[in-house]
């Protein structure tokens, strides 16, 4: 076979391979949201100099509903030490996503994305996807799902990267 014809169905596949998800040491995505309920535009920039958890989410994501426990009990517990929470609802339909947050209301803010620009940008390949961004805005862990007993580990890097040397909460 000619290697001009390899070289380009190689270069074929590549360019048609979905996006690769962000990983750890990666910096986060630029992405401007639309602040559920509001339409105020969110900024992920906005976040730089505080611990971020960015979580993506949808209603009819099972593992959500626990997901969303977790991250109250993250915000109320430490965002005084400088962790902001941030979930980005997915889903097309808004009624939907209304439906899950009167059934499971969240104290940290949640943001829309129904055109997909963040999700793709961050490469979500499943939901729950929650990545944890230090104060410098750089990705550190990234985590899919959310199954028992992950909660204490997923607590565990925000916690480290709270106390990280230098680190102040943003004022």
């Amino acid at each position: 076979m000619n290697s001009r014809l390899i070289l380009t169905a190689l270069l074929s596949l590549t360019l048609a391979a979905p996006a690769r998800a962000v990983e750890p040491g990666s910096p986060m995505p630029a992405c401007t949201l639309k602040s559920w309920g509001t339409e105020t535009p969110v900024d992920l920039g906005r976040f730089k100099g505080q611990v971020l958890y960015v979580d993506f989410w949808a209603s009819w994501c099972v593992p959500c509903v626990r997901s969303f426990s977790f991250m109250n009990a993250l915000h109320r517990e430490l965002r005084e030490q400088g962790l902001q929470v941030l979930a980005i609802n997915l889903d097309e339909n808004p009624e939907d996503a209304r439906a899950f947050l009167s059934r499971h209301p969240a104290d940290f803010t949640v943001a829309v994305d129904a055109g997909g620009q963040c999700p793709e940008s961050f490469g979500v390949l499943g939901m729950p996807s929650s990545f944890l961004v230090d104060r410098r805005g750089v990705v550190r862990h990234v985590h899919l799902g959310f199954r028992p007993g992950e909660a204490e580990e997923l607590r565990k890097w925000v916690e480290d990267l709270l106390a990280e040397p230098g680190a102040k909460p943003a004022s």
